[in-house]
C-alpha cells in the first residue's frame, strides 16, 4: 500500500509539473492575444485565419517545442472595448504578444494601453496616419502590416496612372470621393485629395456609415452624380457596400468607374448583379491562387477548415501575423521583448498576398510592412487583379456597365 501511495504522489506531482509547463517550458503554450471586430467580416475572417495558422504551426511541432495558443477578444468597433480587451489580455490572460486590429478609430483608443505594456505588437489594421502619429517614433516593439492612408493613396495614384497609360480608353481626370465621416474616411479624403491633385479635379463629401448607424447615401450620391466624375470612389465599411450600390442604381448613377474602398466586403457581394464591374482596392483575392503557391495553400486550408473562401484581405493579414510572430520567436529563441523585436525587424515572409513582407521605417514608426494595395475588379462574380501588372489576372472591364444592361 505504501508503494502504491508513493507512485500516486509521484504521478500527481508529474501532472502538476506538466500542467504548469515545468518540463523546460515545452508544455506551456505561447499565448497570442488578438483583438478584432468579430461582428464585421474583416475581424471574423482575420480571427479565423489566425486560428488556422496556429493549428498549422502546432501540427508541425509548434514554436521552440511549445504550442501556440490564440486568445481573441471582440473590440465591437468601440475604442473603449478595444482598449479594455488589450488590458484583459495583458493582465488576466497574460499573453506574450499582441496581434490584430482593423479600425483606425478603435486603434486610437488602444494605443495608450499598447504603450503601457510595450509587448511585441503586430497590427493588421488601422490605416489612418493619426494612429501612426499616436504610436510615435520610439515604439520599436510596434510592427504595422497594413499600409497607412498615404501609402494607400500613393499606390492608387501609381496604379491609376499606370492603367491610364496602358489603356488609353480609361479616363482618370475627374474624381469624386464619398467618405465615411469617421477617422478612417476623413483621413482617406485628406490624403487622397493631396495625392490626386496633380492628376486632375478632385472633390468629395461625407456620409455616415451603416457600421456607425447610418445607411442613407442619397445626399452624397446626388452630389457625386451632379459632379459627373470619371471615377467615383467611396471609402467606408463592408456594411455600406450593398446599400450604396442599391441606392446608386435607384437614382441611375453609373459613373465610368465605380470604385469601393472598404477594408472588407460582404462575403456574398460578388454573387449580386450589383457587383459586376465594381472596382476595388485590396491586398488579396482568390484569383492570386493561380500565381502564388503560398496564396493557394492559405486559401485551400481556409476553405477546408471553414467551408468557404475568405472574402477579405484581412484573412491573409491575420494568417501572416501569426506566421511572422512564430518565425520571429523561433529565430529569437526567446520570448524576451528585445530579442523578439530584433528578430521581427529581420523578417522576410513570403506571404499569401503574393509579396514578401519586410519591415522598414515609414514617416513616423520604425517598423512598417506593406506599402500599397492592388486594384481589383469584380468580373463574373470573381475579384480579378488588374494592377500591378505583375499580379494581373484579367484585363480591366471599362466602362462600368449601365444599370439597364444587367
Amino acid at each position: 500500500m505504501k508503494r502504491v501511495l508513493t507512485i500516486l504522489v509521484l504521478l500527481a506531482a508529474a501532472a502538476v509539473l506538466f500542467a504548469n509547463g515545468a518540463n523546460d517550458g515545452e508544455a506551456k503554450p505561447i499565448k497570442l492575444g488578438a483583438v478584432w471586430p468579430l461582428a464585421d467580416i474583416t475581424g471574423d475572417q482575420a480571427a479565423k485565419a489566425a486560428q488556422q495558422a496556429v493549428e498549422e504551426i502546432n501540427a508541425a511541432g509548434g514554436v521552440m517545442g511549445r504550442p501556440l495558443e490564440l486568445i481573441v477578444i471582440d473590440s465591437e468597433f468601440k475604442p473603449d472595448k478595444g482598449a479594455a480587451a488589450l488590458e484583459r489580455l495583458a493582465t488576466v490572460d497574460q499573453v506574450d504578444v499582441f496581434i490584430g486590429g482593423m479600425s483606425s478609430g478603435v486603434h486610437l483608443g488602444q494605443i495608450p494601453t499598447l504603450k503601457k505594456y510595450k509587448k511585441l505588437t503586430v497590427w493588421t489594421g488601422a490605416a489612418s496616419h493619426l494612429a501612426e502619429e499616436a504610436v510615435g517614433s520610439d515604439a520599436d516593439w510596434y510592427f504595422h502590416l497594413h499600409p497607412w492612408d498615404y501609402n494607400q493613396g500613393q499606390s492608387y495614384v501609381d496604379g491609376w496612372s499606370a492603367l491610364g497609360e496602358k489603356y488609353s480608353r480609361i479616363s482618370t481626370g475627374k474624381w469624386f470621393l464619398a467618405y465615411e465621416d469617421g477617422a478612417f474616411g476623413s483621413a482617406s479624403f485628406d490624403a487622397s485629395k493631396a495625392l490626386f491633385a496633380d492628376m486632375g479635379e478632385f472633390d468629395g463629401d461625407s456620409f455616415t456609415s451603416a457600421a456607425a448607424g447610418g445607411g442613407d447615401y442619397t445626399a452624397v450620391l446626388e452630389t457625386a452624380k451632379a459632379a459627373k466624375p470619371d471615377i467615383f470612389l467611396w471609402a467606408g465599411y463592408g456594411a455600406d457596400a450593398l446599400p450604396i450600390m442599391e441606392q446608386a442604381k435607384s437614382m441611375g448613377f453609373a459613373p465610368p468607374l465605380f470604385v469601393g474602398a472598404p477594408p472588407g466586403w460582404p462575403a456574398d457581394f460578388g454573387d449580386s448583379s450589383l457587383a459586376e464591374g465594381v472596382t476595388l482596392y485590396g491586398m488579396w483575392a482568390p484569383s492570386l491562387n493561380g500565381i502564388s503557391d503560398v496564396s493557394k495553400k492559405f486559401s485551400e486550408g481556409y476553405e477546408a477548415k471553414y467551408g468557404a473562401q475568405p472574402a477579405t484581405y484581412f484573412a491573409p493579414l491575420g494568417y501572416s501575423a501569426v506566421y511572422m510572430v512564430a518565425d520571429a520567436i523561433e529565430r529569437a529563441g526567446s520570448l524576451e521583448t528585445d530579442a523578439l523585436v530584433t528578430a521581427m525587424k529581420a523578417s522576410e515572409y513570403d506571404s499569401p498576398l503574393g509579396e514578401t513582407i519586410t519591415f522598414s521605417p515609414s514617416k513616423v514608426i520604425q517598423n512598417q510592412g506593406i506599402r500599397g494595395q492592388k486594384i481589383l475588379q469584380w468580373q463574373n462574380g470573381e475579384q480579378e487583379v488588374i494592377w500591378p501588372f505583375e499580379y494581373q489576372t484579367a484585363e480591366p472591364a471599362y466602362p462600368f456597365p449601365a444599370w439597364d444592361e444587367r
